[in-house]
């Protein structure tokens, strides 16, 4: 395992790392890590020559996280260390940008802005409604959509949220979802359930039936989807997946649901940078309802959108909207809806594309030295930023081999595979090369 290993990282992965020797706490290291009570040349003076109070319950307010807290510093400072001195492979994580951790780390954290740009609860949000519009338009932007058809929220607090809200928008409970079964990639919150209970809360208040990839290819079972869809008759089908290593039949997706009068919905989640940089299928192309993390490829902070096609219901946006807040959420972190703006600044950038490239040629060569070296892949290699290794050929299982690249200082993580009936000791893992 260790020449595998070794074999892998020297041929599919350049990675610039810190030195292995570790530095100490006021080492150029800890310049990654935000100090929000750190002036900078755009702070305004008068924030600058703020008089600190005298009385001792105000103290902390100024006091500098490593003088006040300097054990919560140094789990930071440790985990700083540790991110930046291994590889990171785990698909559902990237490494974000300063400018994106300064803006999520910023005063912005203190407003309460429950509703909607111009049309709050509370007062004082005029700064609010700008950065979250902004959010908006720059959400729009960045995956070339046409703000007369598109429309987007940019409040949701997770990817789960985001597609929960949408499910309450579109349908009432116990009316039926059909999502890309867990064990066969798909994710959680699209109706996943077990012989013994119902697991996500998609499935409690809604009734979910999972399609399937084909057991031999691996590979999405359109065909068995288009005839259970009819038995079935779901008002929300799902595309989008956790552990998929291949792209999307967005054409096929649409006549599927036409033919049952459903709502077509992707879930983005893991290539939504790779959308926005353009080397994966369009799911805008096809879709009513597209939701997506902006974490992941995106690289932005933790979070979620939801965008919808507006042009062919007119009330879709207020479903939308008042499903997020006040149905299944309060107010928005307006700190993370900066820390998104920014991200699809980023995004929007030509360089991004590039990035979103190398993602693609990335994942592309690991999957490849792992075939040459005689392993099994889900699917026999990747289109996207993943590869699902299967490791029950070789007698080991997804646990093991976690704690193995653990020692190592590589960090993935443990992942069913098709046919898999153990979530905590699967036969496979899942490596991502978007990091």
């Amino acid at each position: 395992m260790a020449s595998t290993l070794r074999s892998i990282g020297g041929s599919a992965i350049r990675r610039s790392l810190l030195s292995s020797t570790r530095p100490s706490s006021s080492s150029s290291l800890s310049l990654l890590i935000s100090n929000s009570s750190r002036t900078t040349p755009s702070t305004p003076a008068r924030f600058q020559r703020m008089t600190l109070s005298t009385q001792p319950y105000n103290q902390c307010l100024y006091t500098p996280l490593a003088e006040y807290d300097p054990e919560v510093q140094t789990i930071i400072e440790d985990e700083t260390y540790r991110q930046f001195s291994g590889l990171e492979l785990i698909a559902s994580e990237n490494l974000t940008s300063l400018a994106v951790m300064e803006a999520n780390g910023s005063i912005l954290t203190n407003k309460y802005s429950e509703g909607l740009p111009g049309a709050r609860y509370y007062g004082g949000n005029e700064h609010i409604d700008k950065l979250e519009i902004l959010c908006q338009q720059r959400a729009l932007k960045a995956f070339r959509l046409d703000p007369q058809v598109w429309g987007v929220n940019v409040q949701p607090y997770s990817g789960s949220t985001a597609n929960f809200a949408t499910f309450t928008a579109l349908i009432d409970p116990q009316d039926r979802i059909m999502g890309l079964g867990l064990p066969d990639g798909g994710h959680l919150t699209h109706g996943f359930y077990t012989a013994k209970r119902k697991i996500s809360a998609s499935s409690i208040y809604f009734q979910s039936f999972p399609y399937n990839i084909n057991p031999d290819s691996k590979l999405i079972d359109y065909e068995y989807l288009e005839k259970t869809a009819k038995v079935f008759k779901p008002k929300i089908l799902i595309c989008g997946a956790s552990a998929y290593p291949r792209d999307w039949d967005y054409h096929r997706l649409r006549k599927i649901a036409d033919d049952q009068g459903a709502f077509l919905m992707m879930d983005m989640a893991h290539i939504s940078g790779l959308v926005a940089g353009q080397v994966q299928n369009n799911p805008f192309e096809q879709c009513d309802i597209v939701t997506t993390t902006t974490h992941k490829t995106l690289r932005g902070p933790r979070a979620g959108l939801i965008f919808f096609r507006k042009d062919k219901d007119s009330t879709i946006e207020s479903r939308i909207n008042n499903a997020v807040f006040p149905a299944c959420q309060g107010g928005p972190h307006n700190n993370t809806i900066a820390a998104i703006a920014v991200a699809l600044k980023q995004a929007a950038d030509p360089s991004f594309q590039e990035y979103a490239q190398a993602v693609i040629e990335n994942s592309q060569a690991l999957a490849a030295r792992l075939v040459e070296l005689g392993y099994d892949l889900q699917t026999g290699g990747s289109d996207n930023h993943l590869v699902l290794w299967d490791l029950r050929p070789i007698g080991l299982t997804g646990s093991k081999v976690e704690k193995i690249c653990d020692l190592c200082h590589i960090t993935i993580n443990k992942n069913a595979v098709s046919g898999d009936t153990s979530a905590q000791v699967p036969g496979g893992v899942r490596l991502g090369s978007q990091p």
